[in-house]
């Protein structure tokens, strides 16, 4: 039985975690003591978790681990930093110094691309963070809620150039996202060296202690789900009448991350809930942030997301507090159709007839080797090009407002550098998070194993005729959800080093959880059983039926109707 949102619920002790909050003097707690701490690279104690609130993951080198152990050194403790950006849009020109600051000052040397439309360093020294938020403060940039129990990064339709509607789209995701933000002005007296302004410290949409959970946001344009909104939180898909956007179709709870074993935690897509007028929008999204902030599980993180809030209060009750809140009272859902989730590859007229070139970077990983020099590539068209860079959420670039004088010159640096070359369309849909050997909550390879294991598939198709075929591909290192392996049409989720669950059956649009075929098998085993699948695929599929589609027909898995019960059963 569902709870009714204005019952008495005894009181349970809260997590760690919101000690932590409610202590940290809005989000301050003693992060500056522990820069000034030469003896550790590390944060201690709390400040190992308020630093995410400012963007930062405290990480060390898995791959040196146990080697440092044994040398009786602490772990090679390092900073992956992400950047704020709504949208995804970055100006060429701030480009150059994003570059210099990952080659000069950071371990790796490379820029990643998230599949949150922004950017990311891995391995920045305690003793640079100042520098790399100030540099980013210079080009006008923060790293300010990218992580933790806040609204992070809001997502939109890539290339706002393309059309007015995806022009407003962006305007809007920077809108909500700005909106959205902490009031507490803790990263900018820790990080820009403001001063402090005593008594200005209040947060009138997150509250004192912020979110239960993490929070995701959308802005989509149909028909295009490049976004994968069904995985997030809170969705506004674009409603639009004479190029002019009216409205948006709310839909909530999204999310993917479970814990293995687990039965309590599941995944579960966006819900819609109705339609609003445009100018409703900010209202409709405070109320949605305040209710999963007073109504959200504070004492089990596990199930303090929002979409296991709607399960506990029922979605009926969620709704009707929202109109409350905002004051509205929803119409029906407008009429709207996903046709793909992919990005565009290749040269796109804009409204102002420049051009666009989306650029596939493997995984987001940006970066020189003997065979491509993506890195440098970019650092050359970043230097020659007056227009922006656009990151998609796919972890691809789009590279935009080129106009017809520079579109042969920008194109011959991409092809001389490996930003362009010929790609299969399984590995331009695939994608994979980050794992080992930075990312604590890894159990096995993800960013590290795809590129090998799509080779081994790539071979597959080919011997089956299917090269030219598109299959969804997603690789996780845990069952967090950074991948979106859940909504592929085959996923593959770490257990322990070098083994997987096997998950089949999600659709090329974004709006089905994919069910587990095999559970802790091996690469090798895995491309054994896909083998299979995909030569019986070849034989008896419809005329141009999806791997995904296909397997659910042929009940190799079952189809998940309501993800609370079908995804364990």
């Amino acid at each position: 039985m569902k709870k009714n949102y204005n019952e008495k619920v005894p009181e349970k002790k809260l997590t760690d975690a919101e000690r932590i909050k409610k202590n940290s003097n809005y989000l301050r707690g003693t992060i500056i003591d522990d820069l000034n701490n030469e003896i550790t690279n590390g944060f201690s104690g709390d400040n190992f978790s308020l630093i995410r609130f400012h963007g930062m993951y405290q990480q060390d080198d898995r791959d040196l681990r146990l080697e440092r152990h044994e040398q009786k050194l602490e772990p090679r403790y390092a900073m992956m930093l992400r950047c704020r950006l709504p949208g995804g849009v970055i100006k060429a020109k701030k480009w150059l110094k994003i570059d210099h600051f990952a080659s000069k000052y950071t371990l790796y040397g490379t820029i990643r691309l998230t599949n949150r439309q922004t950017f990311q360093f891995h391995g920045i020294l305690k003793k640079k963070l100042k520098d790399a938020h100030k540099m980013l403060h210079d080009i006008g940039l923060d790293s300010l809620a990218t992580a933790n129990d806040v609204n992070r990064n809001v997502l939109c339709t890539s290339n706002p150039m393309e059309s007015f509607i995806h022009q407003q789209a962006y305007e809007w995701a920077q809108k909500i996202s700005s909106f959205l933000l902490p009031h507490t002005k803790a990263y900018a007296e820790i990080w820009l060296d403001q001063k402090k302004i005593v008594g200005t410290d209040k947060e009138p949409i997150l509250g004192q202690t912020y979110l239960p959970r993490k929070f995701k946001t959308t802005v989509v344009i149909p028909p295009y789900n490049d976004v994968d909104l069904y995985a997030n939180d809170m969705n506004f898909i674009v409603i639009a009448k004479n190029e002019r956007i009216i409205g948006f179709n709310i839909l909530i709870g999204g999310g993917l991350s479970f814990i293995h074993g687990n039965k309590n935690t599941w995944p579960f897509l966006a819900t819609e809930v109705g339609y609003i007028s445009v100018e409703k929008t900010l209202s409709v999204a405070k109320a949605i942030v305040t209710i999963q902030r007073d109504w959200g599980n504070r004492a089990d993180r596990a199930n303090a997301k929002t979409r296991y809030t709607i399960n506990n209060f029922s979605l009926n009750s969620f709704k009707k507090e929202i109109e409350k809140r905002a004051n509205i009272i929803f119409e029906p859902i407008r009429d709207y159709n996903f046709i793909s989730r992919g990005d565009r590859f290749g040269w796109i007229k804009d409204i102002n007839n420049n051009w666009s070139l989306t650029l596939f970077i493997q995984n987001g990983r940006i970066y020189d080797d003997k065979n491509k020099l993506l890195k440098s590539g970019l650092l050359r068209i970043a230097n020659v090009h007056d227009g922006n860079f656009r990151i998609t959420s796919n972890q691809n670039i789009i590279i935009s407002e080129v106009s017809e004088e520079h579109k042969n010159k920008i194109e011959k640096i991409a092809v001389s550098h490996g930003l362009i070359s010929k790609i299969t369309n399984l590995r331009q849909n695939s994608m994979a998070c980050v794992s080992f050997p930075t990312c604590p909550l890894a159990m096995a390879e993800g960013e590290r194993m795809l590129s090998f294991f799509i080779t081994q598939l790539e071979k597959i198709m080919l011997k089956y005729g299917l090269e030219k075929e598109i299959i969804i591909l997603r690789v996780s290192g845990c069952p967090n959800g950074c991948g979106r392996s859940l909504l592929a049409e085959i996923g593959l989720i770490g257990k322990s080093i070098g083994r997987y669950n096997l998950y089949i059956g999600g659709n090329r649009i974004g709006s089905r959880i994919a069910k587990i075929y095999k559970e802790n098998i091996t690469e090798k085993e895995i491309l054994i059983h896909l083998k299979y699948l995909i030569k019986i695929w070849s034989h008896e599929r419809k005329k141009h039926e999806a791997f995904g589609d296909f397997v659910i027909r042929k009940n190799f898995v079952k189809e998940i109707i309501n993800p609370i019960y079908d995804f364990w059963s």
